[in-house]
């Protein structure tokens, strides 16, 4: 068999077994979770063969409403090619390990919800979306996927929807990808529209030919494609959290542990990043690269990527932390989509970084979900020192964030070298605007994540509580199991699956010297980044906030987002909810005071017709009394 084939089985397994774990739920939740666990582990066993089998593209069996091969406005071809080759299959098999390592995990931490059954479920089919998105070669197939991973991530948001915080959050996340997903939609429409088809290696070769071949005075809709692009970037701005829609992602921390390791590592947030590295030649080369598409996409990754770094250095909460850098994380993944000189050192560095992020983010979360458990919160103070005492915590949760700062070596520091190099307007030879500005923002980022990530080891593994004394003199600390964790401490294999995935940052950099090779390294920038990540850790560990201490102004601000979730609801929803009032008087007081009146006037006119008629009626009345006196008086003289 094929790496399509190995791939399409994956995909079958994890869909069928949705609805699978949820009828084995109501039976056993243990039973739910083997076989979401063991549905995991068959398509990531998949994922793996793949790797090793032939590549090539594979055409599903779609509808099809005109011959393939057509590229006349008058008809569209729907192929619905699936296709594997090296980058795709390790793609796979990393979101593959991923959602392995997510159900196995929320088979200890959910144990004691009623309702594990459906997250493990849910999980499934969010694994299966993200893995047609990943294999897909048709932007109708892409569409599939991107949308059933939106309805998912609502059902996992709010999966403790008995708290009213998470139903918010829920909706919320909806609500603002809902938006944003608009534009994705267009923009979809708008490529299948121009080029005739809805392939995607098709639509990249022929409207890259059509553009450049044509003469940019004549237009030769030049236009269209670049609003295409435009829109299919709002889209992907939505769902990657970022500007201006980046806040719900923070609200998402209210879903479950594995839900924000699975939305935040290999899926969600990082399918905009995929799906524009599949069309980085229409951007890059088809648009020349000096598009209105462009420049959307390279000032909202400018600004976030800074924006989200310096919040996440000040939250007061360590999940929080994570998802501020996630945040942060994908526009630096999106960068080289904006900027690149060439589509395919773009693609290959944003793909190089998606892969790293995926391990070392899932590491993270899981990590700091354990922890949350021994400490019933994820709240700083309350995690303030509660790996000191563990190797095995100190050891997984150092792991990931030398990662995520990009220490060299690491999985993280090798592809954020790749992308900064791409990025940068030394690769092109001459400072070009757009590439100037997202490598300065670039470099100031990896300062300002070696801080936080400085600040986020010294939480969990230093010892700076200022707890009371007690008798003893000793300072104690007391950790209660989190509301629903009442088993305590993990199990060896959820430690078994922290391990294998801090191995992972350290060797998953192999992947470097096979299909994600950067190619080379650029020395002057790599010794730049070594002296800014130092840096970095020094502003981490002088400045960073005693978390002891009520939280100052600026800790606040910085958890709220700078007042983004204030802004949301002053410039969107009280607008909206206004509109929609006004709509609803209109539709009541103008709309319906014409029906009304029609009706008005159709009584008033039957009146105007009777009133002449009625003085020519009998009057019965006294008849019927007259009859009624004579029926009494009857009855009593008979009587």
């Amino acid at each position: 068999m094929t790496g399509p084939h190995y791939l399409q089985i994956a995909l079958v397994v994890l869909a069928a077994g949705a609805p699978l774990i949820l009828l084995a739920g109501l039976a056993s939740r243990r039973i739910a979770s083997g076989l979401a666990q063991l549905g995991a582990l068959a398509a990531a066993t998949c994922g793996v063969a793949s790797l090793f089998a032939g590549h090539g593209a594979q055409a599903l069996p779609v509808l099809r409403i005109y011959p393939p091969g057509t590229s006349d406005l008058t008809g569209v071809d729907f192929p619905g090619h699936v296709a594997t080759d090296p980058v795709i299959a390790t793609i796979a098999v990393t979101v593959l390990a991923v959602v392995l390592a997510v159900q196995v995990y929320a088979g200890w931490y959910l144990r004691d919800d009623d309702r594990q059954p459906a997250f493990q479920a849910t999980v499934s089919l969010f694994a299966a979306a993200m893995l047609l998105l990943v294999i897909s070669r048709d932007l109708i197939l892409t569409l599939v996927g991107w949308e059933v991973m939106g309805w998912c991530s609502y059902l996992l948001i709010g999966h403790w929807s008995r708290k009213a915080t998470a139903r918010r959050a829920a909706y919320k996340a909806f609500l603002v990808t809902r938006l944003a997903d608009v534009g994705f939609v267009i923009g979809v429409v708008a490529l299948i529209a121009v080029a005739g088809t809805s392939d995607i290696d098709a639509l990249n070769r022929d409207v890259v030919s059509w553009l450049t071949s044509c003469s940019p005075a004549g237009g030769c809709g030049r236009g269209a494609v670049d609003f295409a692009m435009t829109a299919l970037i709002i889209g992907v701005l939505g769902k990657s959290a970022q500007i201006p829609f980046q806040d719900w992602l923070i609200d998402a921390m209210e879903g479950p542990t594995p839900a924000s390791a699975l939305i935040h590592a290999a899926t969600m947030v990082a399918a905009g990043t995929w799906v524009l590295s599949q069309l980085t030649p229409v951007l890059r080369v088809g648009l020349e690269g000096t598009s209105v598409a462009s420049w959307v996409l390279a000032l909202a990754v400018v600004a976030t990527m800074v924006y989200a770094a310096f919040c996440a250095f000040f939250q007061t909460d360590v999940k929080r932390v994570l998802a501020w850098s996630t945040i942060s994380q994908v526009a630096v993944m999106l960068s080289p989509l904006a900027v690149a000189p060439g589509a395919e050192s773009g693609s290959a560095a944003a793909t190089g970084h998606l892969f790293s992020h995926a391990i070392f983010k899932a590491l993270l979360f899981l990590t700091v979900g354990w922890l949350a458990v021994l400490a019933g919160s994820t709240a700083a103070r309350d995690l303030d020192g509660i790996g000191a005492d563990s190797g095995l915590a100190r050891g997984v949760w150092g792991l990931g964030l030398i990662s995520l700062a990009g220490v060299p070596l690491t999985v993280g520091g090798i592809s954020k070298e790749h992308v900064i190099d791409v990025a940068s307007w030394a690769e092109d030879g001459g400072a070009h605007l757009q590439q100037g500005i997202v490598t300065v923002a670039l470099l100031f980022t990896v300062a300002l994540t070696a801080a936080y990530a400085t600040r986020a080891y010294e939480i969990v593994a230093g010892r700076r509580s200022t707890a009371e004394p007690d008798a003893d003199g000793a300072a104690q600390a007391v950790f209660t199991p989190a509301e629903g964790h009442e088993h305590g401490d993990a199990g060896p294999l959820v430690k078994a699956v922290l391990i294998v995935l801090a191995i992972a940052t350290l060797a998953g950099g192999l992947a470097f010297l096979g299909p994600l090779d950067p190619g080379h390294v650029n020395v002057g920038l790599l010794a730049l980044s070594v002296a800014l990540i130092a840096v970095g850790v020094l502003v981490g560990w002088y400045l960073r906030p005693d978390d002891a201490l009520p939280p100052s102004r600026l800790m606040t601000l910085a958890s709220n987002g700078f007042g983004a979730d204030t802004a949301y609801r002053q410039l969107v929803a009280v607008p909206v909810l206004a509109l929609a009032r006004l709509v609803a008087f209109l539709d009541r007081e103008v709309v319906e005071t014409y029906v009304r009146g029609a009706g008005w006037g159709s009584g008033l006119a039957g009146w105007a017709a009777e009133w002449p008629h009625r003085r020519e009626r009998v009057a019965t009345n006294l008849v019927w009394v007259a009859i009624g006196l004579l029926a009494i008086a009857g009855v009593a003289l008979w009587g």
